[in-house]
């Protein structure tokens, strides 16, 4: 029987959990009954500006989420600052996120460098850095910077795949790199070394670098071209990628080039570079290619042609940037999803670790999101591709590191 005693017992204790839910709620900054506030950088200005892109299909994603009644019945409101891919500039910005903006965590901020000058702030202050937008391995190390995760794969992996192609099919090249001067560019070649082993000091014939602040690295390139290799492996952003792809070309250097899977994209490096000079090039990707019709009919591509034609336009359709975007807010959506009504820092934290062969959209099939508390690298598979002029196509098999 319930007395009017225990109806307002009850009544007041469904009150003060209401209250307490509110008030757990009210202590993770960017979290309302309707709203997650989430941060990002990206170059938006200044020398790696084609990745801009990320930002903007990103917030066109979460827009469409929120059309849709958002997550949990909450809106995502994403606060995305340019940085200009540069490192002081990316301090200034977190700190405006975090300590102005008050948001609940960073979200794929772009760039090694960048990243790198972040990291220990954030995990000083416990805000979750989320799939940032790098391959560098320094970001998926729980142990020591458990609230910072990766979300590309990594470079090293990536190293390792080009290193045990071009043993299998040259053994006996002669190799040079035109690398970034940063971890980006460090991590692969150490990992290149180690895949090639005792025979890395005999095929590596020439290295050469570049700051992301030079206009062009046409020197660099002909330098290598100078050194009398037959194979060339591009470690560039977009706009480098591009300039190195169009000179190899114009020099009529005929070596086997293959191309770091951050400038895969037909729009914005092929295209400047010009397609028949790209012709042969071989990356490793794990992103779908919208111009290769072996994927035609693949559902996450039917959703992505639906998603830009409502919110983004053609251009976005083939660049393989936005389609990556694509895949990571996805991956983001997911994670919240997960979290339900507890958005408390460490409970993303805690679902981000916990993403169990989650096919991301745009991901080429057979490549999974999937992660631990000690496993921050989210995508750890890869898939060979080669350039016939028009789109990528596939390789053999996808190939784990």
């Amino acid at each position: 029987m319930i007395t009017r005693r225990s109806f307002l017992e009850s009544g007041a204790a469904a009150a003060a959990f209401a209250a307490g839910a509110r008030a757990a709620r009210a202590e993770t900054p960017g979290v309302t009954d309707t709203e997650i506030k989430i941060g990002q950088t990206m170059p938006y200005s200044g020398p790696e500006s084609a990745y801009g892109v990320i930002g903007r299909t990103e917030a066109a994603y979460f827009k469409m989420i929120n059309a849709q009644g958002g997550v949990n019945g909450r809106k995502i409101n994403l606060i995305s600052l340019d940085d200009g891919y540069s490192p002081s500039r990316t301090v200034e910005q977190a700190r405006r996120l975090v300590e102005d903006e008050k948001v609940a965590f960073l979200f794929n901020t772009l760039g090694t460098a960048p990243n790198l000058a972040i990291r220990q702030y954030l995990n000083d202050n416990k805000v979750p850095q989320l799939f940032v937008a790098t391959g560098a391995n320094m970001f998926a190390d729980p142990a020591r910077y458990p609230w910072t995760m990766g979300y590309n794969p990594s470079y090293q992996t990536e190293a390792r795949v080009y290193g045990k192609h071009i043993l299998a099919n040259k053994p006996d090249g002669k190799i040079a790199v035109l690398f970034q001067n940063d971890g980006f560019g460090r991590d692969y070649l150490g990992a290149l070394r180690d895949t090639l082993g005792d025979k890395a000091g005999a095929m590596i014939v020439k290295e050469a670098s570049y700051e992301t602040s030079e206009p062009t690295v046409d020197s660099q390139v002909v330098t290598l071209q100078g050194s009398g290799a037959d194979v060339f492996l591009i470690v560039a952003t977009p706009k480098f990628a591009a300039q190195a792809i169009r000179k190899s070309y114009d020099l009529g250097w005929d070596a086997v080039r293959y191309l770091s899977n951050v400038s895969p994209s037909i729009a914005a490096v092929l295209k400047p570079a010009g397609l028949e000079k790209s012709k042969g090039l071989i990356t490793d990707g794990y992103i779908i290619d919208v111009y290769d019709p072996l994927w035609k009919d693949q559902p996450s591509v039917r959703e992505w042609k639906a998603f830009t034609d409502k919110y983004m336009s053609a251009k976005e359709y083939g660049d393989a940037n936005a389609a990556y975007a694509f895949g990571a807010a996805s991956t983001m959506v997911r994670v919240l999803e997960q979290c339900g009504n507890d958005l408390s820092r460490e409970n993303v934290m805690r679902q981000a670790a916990n993403l169990k062969a989650f096919a991301a959209p745009m991901l080429i099939p057979g490549i999974t999101v999937d992660t631990s508390p000690d496993n921050f690298s989210p995508i750890r598979r890869l898939q060979l591709l080669t350039f016939d002029g028009t789109s990528w196509q596939t390789m053999g098999a996808v190939m784990h590191d």
